[in-house]
């Protein structure tokens, strides 16, 4: 049974964009010090972000301030491998599978286009001491009733579904046409399968299954913390909200680059589930408003809230360019970065330190301009009452 009434916090995708949500939530921490998000949900980078509050600090707040700081710290060279001679073998490698007609296969030597062996080496000293990679700060946050539960999801690429593991309890799992949940004691392996952008960074395996991106199938991103009984949820987007115009103005001349393909890609997979599920359940909340209690079979309203960048992360990504290390910067205009007026493929990969720090003060800003929105929430939260229906709307609609 979910343990209902919780308000839940869920962070969707985005790569380097993950800073502009860590400096969304240390902001928030700080306006409301004793605030807590007893269910916690990721997918991609989002997932980085959820491990590392669920695993750390005794409060949300302390958890918030490390994150900021953490992503503060963080250069391209921490993340994947940014020398000439690495970014150039994995290319070549590409070009001979290609070429080869796949007779390069038996040594399996080529993986994601970049080595992410040194973001392993990072979450590991930023969230587990283990030598089997498991994240002992969640299973303490549990223990102490900080959290009920957290949840990463993850694509397999063996059985093309979509996979959450979820740690803690008072909720049961459930599956769904492509989408299963686990139970799982969360470490590195599932905070980086999660994380793993298709075809740029390498398939994770975990068990007996590799695993990419979260968000490639995920069709409800909302869905395990609504399985997991959240009435009111948070989410913090990485797309600014366009108005009509905006959308339809072109950010190319002549025929699209790589980099404009690859960014369309992307945003489908880590942006357009997540607002699509988003409208899905606000014109279901809509729809039952207008349904008497007693003939809602068990369904229920839940609150959500969205906060978004106040500018386009993509052209924000554009100004930062030409600071990145050269054999990095060299493959990305490869891709055609500088054809178009906001690369997004690139603002997934620009872990460059004045980028990352401009996110997070955007993200700070955003909330102080926000804090009307924001108060009502938290206000609407603490008028709640605790007397809700034992099931979540996601146990009667097909769409969850």
């Amino acid at each position: 049974m979910p343990v209902s009434g919780a308000t839940a916090l869920v962070l969707g995708g985005g790569g380097a964009r993950g800073a502009y949500q860590a400096g969304v939530m240390r902001a928030i921490a700080r306006i409301y010090p004793d605030l807590e998000f007893p269910i916690l949900a990721g997918i991609s980078a989002g997932a980085i972000n959820t491990a590392f509050v669920a695993a750390h600090g005794t409060t949300f707040g302390q958890a918030a301030d490390e994150l900021a700081s953490l992503w503060l710290s963080i250069t391209p060279e921490q993340v994947y491998r940014v020398d000439a001679p690495s970014l150039t073998r994995n290319a070549v490698r590409w070009g001979w599978r290609l070429a080869s007609g796949g007779m390069s296969d038996a040594n399996e030597q080529t993986r994601g286009l970049v080595d992410t062996a040194p973001l392993r080496q990072l979450l590991r000293r930023a969230l587990s001491n283990d030598a089997d990679g498991t994240i002992d700060g969640i299973e303490r946050n549990i223990a102490s009733g900080r959290l009920q539960a957290v949840a990463l999801s993850a694509t397999s690429y063996s059985t093309g579904q979509a996979v959450t593991w979820v740690q803690g309890g008072g909720f049961r799992l459930w599956q769904r046409p492509q989408r299963r949940s686990e139970l799982a004691r969360l470490g590195i392996e599932h905070v980086l399968a999660s994380s793993a952008l298709p075809l740029l960074f390498p398939a994770i395996r975990v068990g007996r299954e590799w695993y990419g991106d979260g968000g490639i199938r995920l069709t409800a991103p909302l869905s395990p913390a609504l399985h997991l009984g959240a009435a009111r949820i948070l989410t913090i987007s990485t797309r600014r909200a366009r108005t009509r115009v905006e959308a339809d103005v072109s950010q190319i001349v002549g025929y699209p680059p790589p980099a404009q393909v690859l960014g369309v890609l992307y945003n489908a997979v880590f942006l357009d589930l997540i607002d699509q599920d988003i409208l899905r359940l606000k014109l279901l909340n809509h729809l039952l408003a207008n349904v008497p209690e007693g003939q809602r079979r068990g369904m229920r309203e839940v609150d959500i809230l969205v906060l978004r960048p106040s500018e386009d992360l993509g052209r924000m990504a554009r100004q930062y360019e030409p600071r990145l290390p050269a054999a990095l910067r060299f493959l990305t205009r490869g891709w055609g970065t500088r054809r178009t007026t906001s690369p997004d493929v690139l603002s997934l990969v620009m872990f460059q330190p004045d980028y990352i720090r401009a996110l997070i003060e955007l993200g700070e800003k955003d909330v102080k301009a926000q804090t009307g929105r924001i108060d009502a929430f938290f206000r609407r939260a603490s008028a709640a009452t605790s007397d809700v229906p034992e099931r979540t709307l996601v146990e009667e609609t097909s769409s969850a």
